[in-house]
């Protein structure tokens, strides 16, 4: 079966057809929906909202257990209420664990990036660890499985703390975003303001004694790094949590990089033994 040009199919062989996929993939797009294009942001017009709900500086979704089913998964062209930093702010000092806060961020609309992502993708790996790994954002197969650090990125994340003695059971990672941008593209610096009280939140309430940034995105962020990171990365930086406490912090080179510079193993394998011996005293 080929594509379809003025109602009629061209044949395409199997080669041209995975060349194409490919470069779908390449583009972001990772999952058919429908055979018929649709305009998603014009399909349902933006709710109306009332003048008190128009100045009220924080806006959350209700509980689900107070949602009517019928509207519980808003359409993508639903424009987000208005949610300033000073509420988002204020809704992640107010979560007093992991669990609320995740529940909280369910619920926030404060970033546009919640309308085309499928799921939140929160974190893996065990909260409470000594250990902390954050990234910029999830990528395609995060988004679909909500894990953090499941794609080709992920698995090269799995080899490297395998090298050192270490795997998911005894780190916690998470990512500055917690929803896919539009084909992996970077996110932009409101998306990522918007989301960076829950990050910091998350932080403070996993309590790591190590704070580990991978890429120039989540050092950039979380540790005010303004120089690259390949100059940036293997140095010890102090993070100060938004609870009084300081630990320790290192910039890594994050594993998606590292696929693409399969030459720069060699310093994100010094970093990773930097960050062994540090456990170990």
């Amino acid at each position: 079966m080929g594509p379809i040009t003025d109602g009629k199919r061209i044949a395409v062989d199997t080669v041209e057809a995975a060349a194409a996929l490919r470069w779908w993939s390449l583009a972001g797009v990772t999952m058919a929906i429908d055979e018929a294009p649709h305009n998603r942001f014009v399909e349902r017009a933006a709710p109306e909202l009332s003048r008190s709900e128009m100045a009220s500086p924080m806006m959350v979704a209700p509980h689900a257990e107070n949602r009517d089913p019928s509207t519980s998964r808003p359409s993508r062209g639903d424009a987000a209420p208005p949610v300033g930093d000073a509420a988002a702010r204020s809704i992640a000092a107010s979560s007093p664990d992991l669990a609320t806060l995740r529940s909280n961020l369910e619920r926030f609309e404060g970033c546009a990036l919640k309308r085309t992502a499928t799921q939140l993708v929160f974190a893996d790996g065990a909260p409470g660890s000594r250990v902390m790994f954050v990234g910029e954002a999830p990528g395609g197969d995060e988004d679909r499985i909500g894990r953090p650090f499941v794609g080709r990125a992920g698995q090269l994340l799995d080899r490297m703390l395998n090298a050192v003695g270490l795997n998911r059971e005894c780190v916690y990672i998470a990512n500055v975003v917690p929803w896919r941008p539009p084909g992996n593209r970077t996110p932009t610096p409101q998306e990522t303001q918007a989301c960076l009280p829950f990050i910091k939140r998350q932080i403070d309430l996993a309590g790591p004694e190590i704070l580990v940034c991978l890429g120039a995105s989540a050092t950039q962020t979380l540790l005010g790094v303004r120089e690259g990171i390949t100059r940036a990365r293997g140095t010890w930086l102090t993070y100060n949590c938004e609870n009084g406490r300081s630990i320790r912090a290192i910039a890594m080179l994050h594993p998606a990089y590292l696929l693409r510079q399969p030459g720069q193993k060699r310093q994100a394998w010094s970093d990773m033994r930097a960050l062994a011996s540090a456990l170990k005293t």
